[in-house]
């Protein structure tokens, strides 16, 4: 017969592969069985598992694009590339070949918003039939009242949440759309509990970015934007790709987010027109096929 493994060995799965010594970062009680593969954290069990992407906004599926340094990038994440590339092309193919890509009434339609939004200073892209962005888009131009109705996501970092607003119109200011969230009297219960950290924080304390389009990946810079002036105020001079997306940072909180101008690297003037202003050579740049 087989040795028994002593009290000091890892235990092993009937199929001998090597059972994870962590703890599950849920509930901290039963050893891990399950690892994450968006967030990493580990889990025991399947309630624990739905508990952690409750928690965490995760939606346990790996980050295909994470950024991974030249050092620790092996044979599997090279394998990782080619097949997101493949992928990639697959969809592309099927966005071609969707009925709505040659409907002349879509064309026109997105021709419009872009028209629209160019006479209001406002750089508007629209991504091709199959992307999500796209599909989730949900913004309208209203001819009687001469303005727009967008698609709006609001994204809170310290909390790990994501709101998505729609018919948002572009003369409501941004204290008054963030007020259903973090304001400590008007805000759902619900919501006001998920994102206690910014309603019990003063509201000096918090900052409104929206990331600038079409820098290079290891150069992302965001523009702050003023609470008390309209969505369209802000919006003006950027360019948006499909919808606005909102980060809603606190200053007390330490994060990743470069504010243009802010970094002693780079001047504060080009902020205005950073993304107007960049080569089409720039990485990522979105072109309308219109």
């Amino acid at each position: 017969m087989a040795e028994q493994g002593g009290p000091g060995s890892p235990r092993r799965s009937s199929g001998g592969r090597k059972m994870s010594l962590q703890r599950c970062e849920t509930c901290s009680k039963e050893e891990a069985k399950y690892r994450c593969p968006r967030c990493m954290k580990y889990s025991c069990s399947l309630s624990c598992v739905k508990k952690h992407k409750l928690a965490l906004s995760c939606n346990g599926v790996r980050d295909k694009t994470a950024f991974v340094s030249v050092n620790e990038f092996t044979d599997l994440n090279l394998l990782s590339d080619y097949r997101f590339l493949e992928d990639v092309g697959r969809t592309a193919d099927a966005a071609a070949r969707h009925r709505a890509m040659h409907c002349p009434t879509t064309k026109r339609l997105l021709a419009s918003l872009r028209n629209k939004a160019q006479k209001r200073n406002i750089d508007l892209r629209t991504l091709p039939v199959g992307f999500t962005k796209r599909r989730e888009n949900s913004t309208t131009f209203n001819s009687t009242e001469k303005k727009f109705y967008w698609h709006l996501k609001l994204v809170f970092p310290h909390c790990h949440a994501e709101y998505t607003l729609k018919r948002v119109p572009d003369d409501k200011t941004l204290a008054d759309i963030l007020k259903p969230y973090i304001d400590p009297v008007e805000s759902d219960p619900v919501v006001c509990q998920r994102l206690k950290i910014y309603t019990t924080s003063p509201q000096s304390d918090v900052r409104i970015l929206m990331k600038i389009e079409n820098r290079r990946q290891n150069s992302v810079r965001y523009n702050e934007l003023d609470a008390s002036r309209s969505l369209l105020d802000n919006l003006k001079g950027k360019v948006i790709i499909e919808y606005p997306t909102l980060f809603v940072v606190l200053k007390t909180l330490k994060n990743d987010m470069v504010v243009l101008g802010q970094d002693a690297s780079e001047p504060a003037e080009s902020s205005d027109s950073e993304s107007a202003s960049l080569s089409s050579m720039e990485e990522g740049e979105i072109r309308d096929s219109s």
